[in-house]
């Protein structure tokens, strides 16, 4: 994964909206909040938030109980200059990989982090973290780069998934509830094409 000071500086240097991640309506991520069934009181946790369109959508739906985790403390206060002030319970500067969580969250939301991390050991401790930052019975969406989607990302290589691998990586801890190709289209007019998981965590 990059060094913190890259995210940092890719935040500074640029306004969220021209990043390739930027997705301005997390449409997708929406209809699996609700497919698990999500409700505005559920505490929910976005992991590798950046800009975060999707809390940003839950915030302006009433949902009262987010948390934002990235490596980047510049795309974390970017998103908390611009939603209203305790639309965020939490803002973590945090690596995934050596998160301890403090609570249990019902969702777990990871949009292009996870893709990041292409050791086993990262990949390991990344399968541990989400089961500990999960309630029983509570629900992760997680979006990486598709088998035939893009090979690097910021400079860096990535580990492309569909769910079956990403379910061998989460272990039996882990049912796969769903899983659906998706085309995003960059800022600048590039295609990339994702896949998008909903899991359930069942021990």
């Amino acid at each position: 994964m990059s060094h913190r000071a890259d995210w940092d500086r890719a935040y500074r240097e640029k306004d969220h909206s021209d990043l390739s991640w930027h997705e301005p309506v997390p449409e997708l991520s929406l209809s699996l909040v609700r497919q698990a069934g999500i409700g505005p009181h559920d505490a929910v946790v976005d992991i590798g938030a950046g800009s975060s369109p999707l809390l940003r959508a839950l915030a302006a739906a009433g949902f009262d109980d987010l948390t934002a985790l990235d490596l980047s403390e510049a795309a974390l206060a970017g998103l908390r200059n611009d939603l209203p002030n305790g639309a965020l319970a939490e803002t973590l500067i945090a690596d995934v990989c050596h998160w301890q969580p403090q609570r249990r969250y019902a969702l777990c939301h990871d949009r292009a982090a996870l893709h990041f991390l292409t050791t086993p050991q990262d990949q390991a401790d990344y399968a541990t973290t989400l089961t500990r930052a999960l309630a029983p019975n509570g629900h992760a969406i997680i979006a990486t780069f598709a088998p035939d989607g893009p090979e690097k990302c910021f400079g860096q290589p990535v580990q492309r998934h569909d769910g079956t691998s990403l379910h061998r990586l989460l272990g039996p801890a882990f049912r796969l509830i769903s899983e659906q190709r998706h085309i995003h289209t960059t800022p600048s007019g590039v295609e990339q094409r994702y896949c998008y998981t909903l899991f359930q965590r069942v021990d």
